[in-house]
């Protein structure tokens, strides 16, 4: 009979994250930061507080909430060169204004992961994983890729991203412009046609894709609040034109 308690036991311990993964959510939205050599300290403080900012932000928690299940789910990654990627905030649910502030809190007092070269095609593969083991379930699944330069280390972005489409999910951009004075690498920064255009042709794909320009760090919060409303909520580009 103990045998058997503890075999039972057993198999519910098994069972449970399984069940778990049944829980319908609106959304399942990576937010994959750069936090690569470009990303200055202050730029990177910038980054992470605008991040928290705007997942708090009233009008996005609204659009978080006002769905059919009335939440989704939301996993913060860092990212830089080839091996550098780390989840920062774990899968989350939102649901409610205070949900949004205590996942904001943990990601302002989480430690910078890295400082290297430049992976998006390793950003966007370790951010599909964390997509396949999210324990929870929905139609719309999206990866947020936020950046201020071209892919210069792993393998092709094209290819990343393509695989990435061919299993239904979709891919965004904040693009974080850097003027040339400012730069250290143009060629890295400031592609030919621009660094908005190269993530629209190499990175961004899927259903609505679509991208978001920061004029710098300094805007980078304003530019991510803008960017979760569309993304969450499907609204009409004329809608957030509105109000900007």
């Amino acid at each position: 009979m103990r045998r058997l308690v503890a075999l039972l036991s057993l198999a519910l311990t098994l069972v449970a994250p399984a069940a778990r993964g049944s829980e319908p959510v609106d959304m399942l939205l990576v937010l994959a930061a750069d936090v690569s050599r470009s990303v200055t300290e202050p730029k990177f403080k910038l980054q992470r507080e605008g991040a928290a900012a705007a997942i708090s932000h009233p009008d996005v928690v609204k659009a978080m909430t006002s769905g059919p299940n009335r939440r989704i789910a939301v996993c913060f990654v860092e990212w830089a060169t080839v091996g550098q990627q780390a989840v920062v905030v774990d899968w989350t649910v939102i649901e409610s204004d205070a949900a949004a502030h205590r996942f904001g809190d943990r990601l302002v007092e989480a430690p910078r992961s890295f400082i290297g070269s430049t992976s998006i095609s390793s950003a966007i593969d370790f951010s599909v994983r964390q997509l396949e083991r999210a324990p929870f379930t929905s139609e719309r699944r999206v990866i947020d890729i936020s950046g201020d330069g071209n892919n210069n280390s792993g393998r092709s972005v094209t290819d990343a991203r393509d695989d990435a489409l061919a299993k239904g999910i979709t891919i965004n951009a904040l693009v974080i412009l850097t003027p040339l004075a400012e730069s250290f690498r143009p060629e890295h920064t400031n592609p030919p046609g621009g660094l908005e255009k190269y993530f629209q042709d190499n990175v961004i794909g899927g259903y609505g894709a679509f991208t978001v320009v920061a004029e710098g760090y300094e805007t980078f919060g304003r530019a991510l609040t803008k960017k979760l409303i569309q993304e969450i909520a499907s609204l009409p580009r004329h809608r957030l034109a509105a109000a900007d």
